[in-house]
């Protein structure tokens, strides 16, 4: 189970080495065993939308319409990396797209192939790392997404190199994650795990969040134009998520390979 560690002055963890050009299967894995045993171990309740996995069944619709709303899903490419139980990509693929989703998490993907026989969407399941895929199918995808995900591995530029390489250009990509700062400690950490119980304790260690300046310069290096970051809040007392410019805490990044 992931640790959690309280913010202090000096947060600011060294920038992570560059990820390798072509990273393929032989690559040093970009992920955290204890991070997968986690989720593994609450797979079988990904569909369940009263379980540790309500919040992400809550925001799901709003992030949706959030990325429908800047790009077109109907008939496009669209990949999901860190997909989990297919919750956004068995949505994305209800709005037309052909949605291929990667994962890490075994037992992950087998209860979102098992939903699939429910749903009947066009969604191709596969264990990958982003960084191998990108590796093997290089500029596939109209649109990439990329949510809650970047908070739990070890080297998150990875990632969004890997999320670059594998759009092609003109491509829209979507990423997710939670800010490091005291409010954001306070909010999603000891707030949501251990006042709130939104999450299981332990869900995130604060060490591991991602600045917006941060995932900015991310995208920057892999070659990707920062076209907007937007806020994601909750009330407690209304229990209601929403979208807007208090990037606080929760945070959402549109970002666009140049053509």
């Amino acid at each position: 189970m992931a640790t959690t560690k309280r913010p202090g002055k000096n947060a600011e963890p060294p920038p992570p080495p560059p990820p390798p050009e072509g990273a393929g299967p032989e690559a040093a894995l970009n992920a955290d065993p204890a991070e997968l045993a986690k989720f593994s171990a609450l797979a079988h309740r990904w569909w369940d939308p009263e379980s540790e996995f309500k919040p992400l069944h809550q925001i799901n619709p709003l992030r949706l319409e959030w990325i429908a709303g800047i790009a077109s899903l109907k008939g496009k490419a669209a990949l999901d990396v860190g997909c989990g139980g297919g919750i956004l990509a068995e949505a994305m693929a209800s709005r037309g797209a052909r949605v291929k989703g990667i994962d890490l998490s075994e037992k992950g993907l087998r209860v979102a192939r098992f939903h699939l026989l429910e749903s009947r969407l066009p969604v191709d399941y596969e264990l990958c790392p982003a960084e191998t895929l990108a590796a093997r199918e290089p500029g596939q995808f109209d649109l990439v997404t990329c949510m809650e995900m970047l908070e739990h591995v070890p080297d998150p530029a990875s990632t969004v190199h890997a999320c670059a390489a594998l759009a092609r250009p003109g491509a829209q990509l979507f990423f997710s994650t939670i800010n490091r700062n005291p409010k954001a400690y306070v909010l999603a950490v000891f707030g949501a795990e251990y006042v709130l119980k939104l999450l299981p304790k332990g869900t995130h260690d604060y060490a591991k969040f991602v600045r917006p300046s941060e995932l900015s310069r991310y995208c920057r290096n892999a070659g990707l134009e920062v076209r907007d970051i937007i806020g994601m809040t909750y009330n407690p007392f209304t229990k209601v998520y929403s979208l807007g410019r208090d990037t606080d805490v929760n945070y959402l990044v549109h970002a666009v390979k140049p053509a």
